[in-house]
């Protein structure tokens, strides 16, 4: 197994590039089109994983989507009602257009069974693990589970998990976490959506049982990229003249700039009340005027989702007004200069 080890996902997505590089001769064929597949597993160790935004103007990710899918995944939702107003191509990966069959929030929270009956109802492992560590933070059997062998691994459809697994822990008053993922695409996934998602997560535990957020690892079974998008984007990473790509010679971390800080997405000790305003944001309807205990969501999820709302108004002048509104800079930066490649 290779390890790519990293301040954050700015530098990983430069390292897992350059390593990528390396394997261009070595095609596979996959279900979705030909892919350049890693020679072996490969393990991605962020050291600040809460540095979670990605501002590579050539990967030219959506932190709208990102952010909110997030939030939409802690609510432990499967249907598609939130999440396909900041990507309506998220129905590709629906078998009925409606839920998504593997969605990690889902199946975090309500979709396995407590025992063999469906009287008995789910149980939302995240509650289960929680308790657990603030009992025993010794406990090594914290284990997250999102495959389900019964109903994935003989599956036709479009969408089964590609993360399957994880493990949480706690070391010198940090939660460690471990992600398993048994097909990762580099560009959507590990350096993309994964980070940030799997992220919040992270954060979501730790502050729940009030430890600080320690590294996070992703496991990587098969590190991939389609063919077609590594070449183009690979090509326009090279000429870049930003800095010396994949040397990362005269490379700069964004979020050592003094002026991209994270904000942490929980200010007060009660997960429950937290819970409560995240159903209520997204029940929220566009520029609803509805007031929040908790300023995360006041003052970093409402800017960026009235943003986006603005923006998909064709008025995207007043979105990038928005979106300075924004408390967390890292956000509000990403989703400006976001916005900014969209007029030009």
């Amino acid at each position: 197994m290779d390890v790519i080890k990293c301040r954050n996902v700015n530098d990983g997505f430069i390292k897992g590039m350059d390593m990528l590089s390396f394997d261009q001769e070595d095609i596979k064929e996959s279900r979705a089109g030909n892919v350049i597949e890693h020679e072996c597993a490969v393990s991605t160790v962020y050291e600040r994983p809460w540095e979670r935004v990605l501002f590579e103007e050539v990967r030219d990710a959506n932190p709208f989507f990102h952010f909110m899918e997030g939030l939409w995944m802690l609510a432990g939702r499967n249907d598609l009602t939130f999440v396909k107003q900041y990507n309506n191509r998220m129905g590709d990966y629906s078998d009925d257009g409606e839920t998504l069959h593997g969605a990690y929030g889902w199946r975090w929270i309500d979709y396995f069974r407590d025992g063999s009956s469906v009287a008995l109802g789910t149980i939302n492992q995240l509650d289960i693990i929680i308790e657990r560590l603030k009992d025993d933070p010794t406990d090594r059997r914290c284990v997250l589970q999102m495959w389900d062998p019964v109903n994935d691994l003989d599956r036709k459809g479009v969408d089964v998990p590609c993360n399957t697994t994880i493990y949480f822990k706690i070391r010198n008053n940090r939660l460690l976490m471990t992600v398993c993922c048994r097909s990762n695409d580099v560009i959507w996934g590990t350096f993309g959506a994964n980070i940030v998602h799997m992220s919040m997560l992270q954060e979501y535990v730790a502050s729940a049982i009030d430890v600080e957020i320690g590294e996070y690892t992703q496991v990587s079974d098969s590190f991939h990229a389609y063919t077609k998008v590594f070449d183009e984007m690979h090509s326009r990473l090279e000429e870049s003249d930003a800095f010396d790509y994949y040397s990362m010679k005269h490379f700069e971390n964004p979020y050592s700039n003094k002026s991209i800080n994270y904000y942490p997405m929980f200010n007060s000790d009660n997960i429950e009340d937290w819970n409560k305003e995240l159903v209520k944001f997204l029940d929220r309807k566009p520029f609803e005027n509805i007031e929040f205990d908790d300023v995360f969501f006041s003052s970093v999820a409402v800017p960026l989702q009235d943003a986006w709302f603005l923006h998909k108004q064709g008025e995207t002048d007043d979105a990038m007004s928005e979106v300075q509104n924004c408390i967390a800079t890292d956000w509000a930066t990403a989703g400006f200069d976001w916005l900014l490649r969209r007029v030009k």
